[in-house]
């Protein structure tokens, strides 16, 4: 009986200890006195590697169950697959997830919200990742394919191994964006050790996840990279967009670093893999 409840009173500092290393939703990770490696020949954090997150933010950035597919139509009893996606199975299904929406539910705006549902019972058609165009800002963070930071002390830019996208992130701002585009144009700044990049000039066409979840060409995004130990980082995006919201909000995450020969980008360059999806209607003798 007494090992018993020492073993009990054991595992629960255990288990105490892990809960308090582990960063807080909604705020600065616990370990807020880790000090970065710096730059070589500044001061400021290195954040040079390849990093990728271990969450289901892709499918749907809020709380959500499993479910067996992206797409359903009416059942005889409850929603089934969409005809299209059925013969996927569990391929095409959805892995449950906490969500990383601080707060759990988006603040949309009544009509907005109506736009986030048609696009979740039109996702094939609607969703601009199945059609290989570019993720745009956060997205691009938290799909299931990593990216790669490359820092100097003058210049930053970010690569990402899906259908690959870049982002130049600028020092010295240049003012509004002269065009939209799909990634946007990001401006940065330090604030002690966490990068603060501004995002603004994003087109209205790309998605938060592949749960319809949608913005307006207004949004800016205000993202805080901060590191946490050698290999994870805290991602918060701070999402401001009145046409599509109610208030600002923000979502919340872990970085990973990969190391050793896991510490690469590859191709996956995916425009010529939706050609027979874009234009295959096109041939003179269609596939059927």
């Amino acid at each position: 009986m007494i090992r018993t409840v020492a073993a009990l009173a054991l595992a629960s500092v255990v288990i105490a200890g892990q809960a308090e290393a582990q960063p807080r939703r909604g705020g600065a990770p616990a370990a807020a006195t880790y000090k970065a490696p710096r730059l070589p020949g500044a001061k400021v954090p290195d954040l040079n590697g390849v990093w990728q997150v271990m969450n289901t933010a892709n499918w749907d950035i809020e709380p959500h169950a499993a479910r067996a597919a992206l797409q359903f139509r009416p059942g005889p009893v409850t929603p089934v697959p969409a005809k299209e996606v059925v013969a996927l199975g569990a391929v095409g299904a959805v892995p449950a997830g906490p969500g990383v929406v601080e707060g759990g539910e988006i603040p949309y705006t009544p009509e907005a919200r109506k736009i986030r549902d048609e696009n979740r019972a039109d996702y094939l058609k609607r969703d601009p990742e199945v059609k290989c165009y570019l993720p745009g800002v956060p997205r691009a963070n938290y799909m299931h394919l990593p990216f790669q930071i490359f820092q100097s002390d003058k210049a930053m830019l970010i690569a990402y191994e899906y259908a690959g996208a870049v982002r130049n992130v600028l020092f010295n701002d240049p003012g509004p964006p002269p065009v939209d585009s799909w990634m946007g144009q990001s401006v940065a700044k330090w604030e002690g050790d966490t990068l603060v990049v501004t995002v603004t000039g994003q087109l209205d066409r790309t998605w938060f996840d592949r749960a319809g979840n949608h913005h307006s060409g207004e949004m800016v995004v205000v993202e805080r990279w901060t590191p946490t130990s050698p290999t994870t980082m805290r991602y918060e995006a701070t999402i401001t967009d009145p046409s599509t919201f109610t208030r600002p909000w923000k979502m919340s995450m872990n970085l990973y670093k990969r190391v050793g020969e896991d510490a690469r980008l590859q191709q996956f360059k995916c425009v010529e893999f939706v050609e027979e999806l874009m234009y295959g209607h096109l041939r003179k003798e269609p596939l059927k």
